[in-house]
């Protein structure tokens, strides 16, 4: 009876442990990469624009030894514009997993046709929603209502327009040529993107080029409006963004924002990193200048 007692209380703690060992696996792990910026130029100040290609292929070779879902890279990918653009997908293309762009700033420049500009950077659309397993991921596109992303005489210049003139009123600090915001369109996308997420109970993480917060000048335009909508839903888990090439962190509320490190900074040292989505967390493992987080929910 004894013997019996021990090897179904030792069956039991070994169900015990490797059920909180499952329950430890993370749901979905992807690659996340900010600010390349490559260019074929001579280096200024601390952007070395032309070792963003090898500092790529370290960072793919590294990313295609993990088991990823899928890669994601935060904008500004070019620092003058798509010219420069082929050696960067061309190196994009060996990685492993899939890779999902987000539109920079910089990625506009010397851009005629901006409302088809997303094709060259092999994205389905300028902003664009989806999903992986328990989770949705929302692409926004924060260069659509901006001074150098609107098309002269478009509704999205009448509305950068009239966004940039409250905002200075306002004393606001983002009103700058290299930032930009989302249309009334967009916005209206965005909550129903939410909506159809907390339908269908995923968990969400909302991807930008700009960040959202916090408001250091860098954040887009309209970001309060953006958050105001965000904030509603309560399986929102996370704000992921680049275009601040030092990095950021903080709290809006209790929703985490987290600005990637930029690869182009420094002339040898890199920045990606690996983020890993469980059921009460997201742990973002830095390499290089990539700072390391872990954030509970």
């Amino acid at each position: 009876m004894v013997k019996t007692n021990c090897y179904s209380l030792l069956i039991c703690l070994l169900l015990l442990v490797h059920g909180m060992a499952k329950g430890q696996e993370p749901i979905v792990r992807f690659g996340v990469i900010a600010d390349i910026q490559y260019a074929d130029k001579d280096d200024h100040g601390s952007r070395y624009y032309r070792n963003s290609l090898e500092k790529m292929d370290s960072c793919i070779v590294n990313l295609n030894q993990e088991k990823l879902a899928f890669n994601v890279v935060f904008g500004d990918l070019v620092d003058q514009g798509p010219k420069d653009l082929s050696p960067v997908m061309e190196h994009l293309k060996k990685l492993k997993a899939p890779y999902r762009n987000v539109l920079g700033n910089h990625d506009y420049v010397n851009v005629s046709d901006r409302e088809m500009l997303y094709k060259q950077f092999d994205m389905p659309a300028p902003y664009y929603a989806f999903e992986k397993a328990s989770w949705m991921f929302i692409v926004l596109n924060t260069n659509e209502v901006s001074e150098y992303g609107s098309k002269a005489g478009s509704s999205f210049q009448k509305e950068w327009q009239d966004l940039a003139a409250g905002l200075k009123k306002e004393g606001r600090k983002n009103v700058l040529p290299w930032n930009g915001g989302i249309s009334s369109l967009q916005l209206i996308w965005l909550e129903n993107q939410l909506k159809k997420a907390q339908k269908t109970k995923k968990n969400v993480l909302v991807f930008s080029h700009h960040p959202l917060f916090p408001e250091t000048g860098y954040e887009a335009l309209n970001n309060r409006e953006i958050l105001n909508i965000v904030e509603k839903y309560p399986n929102v888990k996370g704000l992921v963004s680049g275009h601040h090439h030092a990095g950021n962190f903080a709290y809006y509320h209790k929703l985490p924002s987290i600005t990637l490190e930029g690869m182009i900074e420094t002339s040898k040292e890199n920045a990606y990193g690996v983020i890993e989505l469980y059921p009460n967390k997201i742990v973002l493992t830095g390499r290089g200048r990539m700072t390391s987080r872990t954030l509970n929910f």
